[in-house]
């Protein structure tokens, strides 16, 4: 069928071509998910769940390029979702039972460090300028409080009040995705 139809049938809620798209994509979808995620089960899940999305949300989806990429790339990001949030559940429950290392060098890893290392770095472009200054000075330069202060003019208890406030920003930003145990030390 052409894209054009079935992306306007979709924009309409039409349900012959909802039903259309379901058989014909389904089970390619299906075998995709599961090379990602390695569970059949979870793979169905996700998929399915994007087409009960698709189906609400019909109206508001814009579809640029072709559909069956639109749907493969719906898919594959919900997966690496899915296995980041699995990981993150994995290193909790490992932290708050006290069990061995993490594993650093698997790719879920890699994106869930990278990912935490982005939102890191936004919260902190999102502070105050000067509040951004004494963090950065204080994390990353390895600096003391009194250095800083003596070096910025600025008393030491500023020092430790812009510090303070730039980590309840950070704490604030990062609660979804770090164990409650390790929030304290940030």
């Amino acid at each position: 069928m052409d894209d054009l139809f079935l992306k306007k049938g979709l924009n309409e809620q039409n349900k012959i071509v909802f039903d259309f798209l379901f058989q014909y994509y389904y089970s390619g979808l299906c075998a995709y998910a599961e090379t990602i995620v390695r569970e059949e089960e979870v793979a169905e899940d996700i998929v399915q769940e994007l087409f009960v999305k698709i189906w609400i949300n019909s109206k508001k989806i814009l579809v640029n390029g072709s559909l069956k990429s639109y749907l493969f790339t719906a898919v594959r990001n919900r997966c690496l979702d899915f296995l980041k949030h699995q990981n993150v559940k994995s290193r909790s429950a490992r932290l708050n039972h006290g069990k061995g290392d993490v594993d650093e060098s698997t790719p879920e890893n890699w994106l869930v460090e990278s990912e935490l290392r982005d939102i890191i770095e936004n919260s902190i472009t999102k502070l105050a300028p000067r509040c951004r200054e004494i963090f950065v000075m204080s994390r990353f330069d390895g600096l003391k409080n009194q250095e800083i202060a003596d070096k910025l003019g600025l008393s030491k208890r500023t020092v430790e009040l812009q510090i303070t406030n730039a980590l309840k920003a950070l704490r604030k930003d990062l609660k979804p995705y770090l164990p409650v145990v390790l929030l304290p030390f940030l």
